[in-house]
């Protein structure tokens, strides 16, 4: 980690100031974006290590708002989109074309074609300091990381025995999104205690936490229906002629009362699937895992009193200490308003979160269940530069191949 130290740095100072040489662990920065004081801060867990100002998109060409973080970098590059213009220092955040890089018009107002534009001296220093993967936060406002404590949050412990013993069999990653490319349950316990070890992998992980889609829905449905004996074809999330056929050969073997009945899938479907497949109530949360730009599993959660807006909370874990089993979590809420489509869509009724009791970044975390198994096998990854997303909203469109989960926002 860096050294603890503030160094009184206004965030809108208009000249880059930056401490390389605290930099121990990269791993553990967090860049910050504010496009309304048209500023960037450069994060050591809740310190300020370095400001600098910023220019981003232009009316027409916005910098899009959410939860990136740097996927590439090239001390040269030329945007294939706008005539070849140079983008030296760069560090991408999407394959379609948004990156923080180095200019020599950095005005301190929208003034880009969507990039965010960084003076020169600052963006050498902070292409020296950063790993890939390390997050970067764009929003309208200013935002600052503060410590969080919560039981939800995941803490370094000794990995669970193999295999898993669970209800629910953890799936791997659905794998990758396709992104057009624009720039060249219950768990048993323990058999014994064993020491925490440091993970075999110390990439950090990236964990979304969200609810479950159509898609995961249809695949659990897939499943159980072979698992009853229909014909479903292959458990691919998609509505195919067997799996059409399988959910009418089941409704008329267990009709369904209610006036959903005529609905191909419904909530009451799955739950009938799930009651007659002895699984229980159907979740209606889902967690994923990514390390190292890959998906690495996924696996059902519980997310209490559905009908609220969860939000969008970005957390990071700032220090993993193998020794106590502590972690340091960071966290932020991130504005995220939803549109009427997507709240019904997402069976929304209010995005007040709040209304419970508490702030809505401890309401939200308070309201998620997550099997033991799948905790336990997070905490034996946990590195520094962990990150845990929550969202309403899902796997973002950018989230595909050679990406950590990209979350967008709207103001």
């Amino acid at each position: 980690m860096f050294s603890r130290l503030v160094f009184g740095l206004g965030l809108l100072s208009a000249t880059a100031l930056v401490h390389p040489a605290f930099a121990t662990d990269a791993r553990a920065l967090q860049i910050f974006v504010s496009k309304s004081k048209q500023s960037m801060a450069v994060y050591d867990g809740a310190d300020v290590i370095a400001t600098s100002k910023i220019s981003s998109g232009k009316a027409g060409h916005t910098t899009p708002s959410g939860i990136f973080s740097v996927i590439e970098k090239q001390t040269y590059h030329e945007s294939n989109i706008y005539s070849g213009a140079p983008m030296p220092l760069m560090q991408r955040l999407t394959w379609s074309g948004i990156a923080l890089h180095q200019s020599n018009s950095v005005p301190r107002y929208p003034a880009s074609h969507g990039c965010v534009r960084m003076p020169d001296a600052f963006a050498k220093q902070l292409f020296k300091m950063t790993e890939m993967g390390v997050p970067v936060i764009i929003t309208d406002g200013q935002l600052a990381p503060e410590p969080i404590d919560h039981p939800m949050l995941f803490r370094p412990q000794a990995p669970a025995p193999a295999p898993l013993l669970s209800d629910v069999e953890l799936r791997p990653g659905i794998g990758e999104l396709p992104v057009q490319v624009a720039m060249n349950e219950v768990a048993m316990p323990r058999l014994q205690v064993q020491p925490i070890a440091a993970p075999a992998n110390d990439q950090p992980v990236k964990i979304l936490i969200t609810r479950r889609s159509q898609r995961e829905t249809i695949i659990d449905l897939q499943t159980y229906l072979a698992e009853l004996g229909f014909a479903v074809g292959n458990a691919d999330g998609y509505l195919g002629p067997a799996t059409v056929q399988a959910i009418g050969e089941f409704k008329k073997q267990h009709p369904l009362a209610s006036t959903q009945a005529k609905s191909l899938v419904s909530d009451d479907l799955v739950r009938a699937v799930y009651t007659a497949a002895g699984k229980g109530e159907p979740p209606n949360g889902v967690i994923m895992v990514r390390q190292g730009f890959r998906p690495v599993f996924e696996a059902p959660v519980t997310i209490a009193e559905p009908e609220l807006a969860l939000g969008t909370h970005f957390f990071s874990a700032s220090e993993v200490n193998l020794k106590d089993g502590t972690t340091e979590w960071l966290g932020v809420t991130l504005p995220n308003t939803l549109t009427s489509q997507t709240m019904k869509r997402l069976g929304i009724s209010t995005m007040e979160s709040s209304v419970i009791s508490g702030t809505p970044i401890l309401n939200a975390l308070g309201r998620i269940t997550i099997p033991d198994d799948t905790r336990q096998r997070i905490d034996a990854m946990l590195t520094p530069g962990s990150t845990l997303t929550i969202s309403d909203t899902g796997v973002g469109p950018e989230t595909g191949q050679g990406t950590d989960f990209i979350t967008l926002t709207r103001g």
